[in-house]
């Protein structure tokens, strides 16, 4: 379990992120700040795993607090959401180690792609054993939002969607049927078949037949990684 804090000045907005945390698997809110002072509180009191932050704060800004935490000595994740677009900031908030930087406004799916990416990036660097260098990629790709099997994409499908299709494949070292993947991410059926045979495709993941006792045979979808199931 990832424990979030929520931090933004505007209520509502506080609010609907921490919906978004909540209705992922894997996470759940611990708290929620107004304020930077505030913030750096429940960081000390709390210690969460993962900070989704805003940069304009009324008291002190967001690079403040990722550097005070920084200087108390906790070692937490922090994810920007903000509207702070000058280079200056974005790249003090990187040199601060934020694993990765979203400008609003944004779309929610935006936002659970980000967070998948993010769960997944830990995910792989909790693995036991030493890593390679396609787990390395992996793990970076997902930490700023890429996914490799994302990078290109017809019009029509988003970054974000194939972000979270990703994912999903990614969770299941078997394989997964469309109907399961549209059911677990909240789209339908349709959209998440898509997703999948985009995949193939491009030859991000393959897909096998499995025959039941009557009808078509169902399309099942696995991830592949260098030629090999991840």
């Amino acid at each position: 379990m990832c424990d979030v804090l929520v931090v933004d000045d505007d209520f509502m907005v506080a609010s609907a992120h921490e919906r978004v945390v909540d209705g992922i698997p894997g996470f759940r809110v611990v708290g929620v700040a107004h304020t930077g002072t505030r913030a750096l509180e429940l960081i000390d009191s709390l210690q969460p795993h993962l900070v989704l932050l805003d940069v304009y704060l009324p008291d002190i800004s967001g690079l403040d607090v990722i550097r005070d935490a920084r200087n108390r000595g906790h070692d937490i994740d922090f994810l920007v959401l903000s509207a702070a677009r000058e280079p200056g900031m974005v790249t003090a908030a990187l040199q601060g180690g934020v694993v990765s930087y979203l400008l609003k406004p944004f779309k929610i799916t935006e936002l659970r792609g980000r967070l998948i990416a993010y769960a997944e990036r830990v995910r792989v660097l909790n693995r036991p054993g030493a890593l390679q260098q396609r787990d390395l990629d992996h793990a970076l790709g997902a930490a700023s939002g890429a996914r490799s099997g994302a990078a290109t994409l017809p019009k029509g499908l988003s970054r974000e969607t194939a972000a979270l299709v990703e994912s999903e494949l990614r969770r299941h070292p078997g394989a997964i049927a469309a109907s399961e993947c549209a059911e677990s991410l909240g789209v339908s059926r349709v959209v998440a078949r898509k997703y999948l045979e985009q995949f193939v495709a491009v030859g991000s993941a393959v897909v096998s037949l499995r025959y039941g006792q009557t009808g078509r045979p169902q399309r099942r979808y696995s991830w592949v990684s260098d030629g090999t199931a991840d």
